[in-house]
C-alpha cells in the first residue's frame, strides 16, 4: 500500500483531536515551527495540512497569533420533526439549534427545464414558480435552497407567491388552497462546492464541500414541489430515525 502522503497524517491527527475533544473549540494549534518538527515536513505541507482543516471549517487563523480550534455551532436536521403544518422546516432546525432563523429570497416566473420536469412530473416548457434562498443562523449564511412548484398548482391563488401571499412555507401554503401534502422524499448527496456556493455561504475557497439534499414534496402521490438543497459540511449533522417493521 502506498504510503499516506504527510499532509494528510497531519490532518488526521488533529481532526481526530478536534473531534474527541483533546482539541476544544477555541483551543490554539501547534504553531507551524511545531508542527513541521513534530512530523518532519516543511512548511508547505503544513500550510497544505491547515488549508484542509480550515476548509472543513475546523479550524481558523488569527493575524498574528495562529490557528485555532473553531467555535462551530452546528444546526441538526432532524428528519423525523420536518412535519410540521406551521413552520418552515429550517426555522425549527434553527430554533431548536438556540439560533436566530432569517432568510433572503428571490422568486420568478420560469419554464421548467427537463429534470424539474421530471421531478414534478409535468411537460418540459410548463410554467413554474422558481424561488431561490439564502438561510442565515444568527445572520451567518447557513444554507441555500432553489425550489419549483408548478402554476398549474398555486397559480393565481392567493398563495402563489412563495414569501409574498397569504400563508408561508411549502405545507401551510398547499393547505390553505386545499391541497394537503401528506409524504416528502429527500436523496442526499455531497460534492465540491462550486464556485457561487462558496461565495454565498462564506466557504473556504480550498476544498469547501457541501451536502445537497433533493426533496419533493407530495400529495396524494402528485409532486406539488421540487427543490435542491444546500448544506455546507461543516455546519449541520442529519438526523433520521426508521421504525423498524
Amino acid at each position: 500500500m502506498p504510503e499516506t502522503p504527510a499532509y494528510l497524517r497531519i490532518v488526521a491527527e488533529l481532526r481526530a483531536q478536534i473531534t474527541d475533544g483533546t482539541l476544544a473549540p477555541g483551543a490554539k494549534l501547534p504553531t507551524e515551527a511545531q508542527l513541521r518538527q513534530r512530523f518532519d515536513v516543511s512548511t508547505t505541507v503544513v500550510k497544505n495540512a491547515l488549508g484542509i482543516l480550515q476548509s472543513e471549517g475546523l479550524i481558523e487563523g488569527r493575524r498574528g497569533s495562529g490557528n485555532y480550534v473553531r467555535e462551530v455551532r452546528r444546526i441538526t436536521r432532524n428528519v423525523m420533526a420536518r412535519a410540521s403544518r406551521t413552520r418552515s422546516p429550517f426555522a425549527q432546525d434553527a430554533d431548536q439549534a438556540g439560533t436566530q432563523p432569517t432568510w433572503e429570497h428571490d422568486s420568478r416566473h420560469a419554464a421548467a427545464d427537463r429534470a424539474v420536469a421530471a421531478r414534478l412530473g409535468i411537460e418540459p416548457g410548463d410554467p413554474v414558480m422558481c424561488t431561490r434562498y439564502r438561510f442565515l443562523a444568527d445572520g451567518e449564511p447557513v444554507q441555500l435552497s432553489v425550489s419549483w412548484e408548478p402554476l398549474a398548482v398555486t397559480g393565481g391563488t392567493d398563495v402563489e407567491w412563495p414569501e409574498g401571499g397569504a400563508a408561508v412555507g411549502v405545507v401551510p401554503r398547499m393547505d390553505r388552497i386545499g391541497v394537503r401534502i401528506d409524504e416528502f422524499e429527500e436523496r442526499v448527496t455531497s460534492r465540491p462546492a462550486t464556485g457561487e456556493e462558496i461565495e454565498a455561504l462564506n466557504l473556504s475557497p480550498r476544498g469547501a464541500y457541501v451536502l445537497v439534499v433533493a426533496r419533493t414534496y407530495l400529495a396524494g402521490g402528485t409532486p406539488v414541489e421540487t427543490a435542491d438543497i444546500v448544506f455546507p459540511g461543516h455546519r449541520y449533522e442529519f438526523v433520521y430515525r426508521v421504525p423498524v417493521d
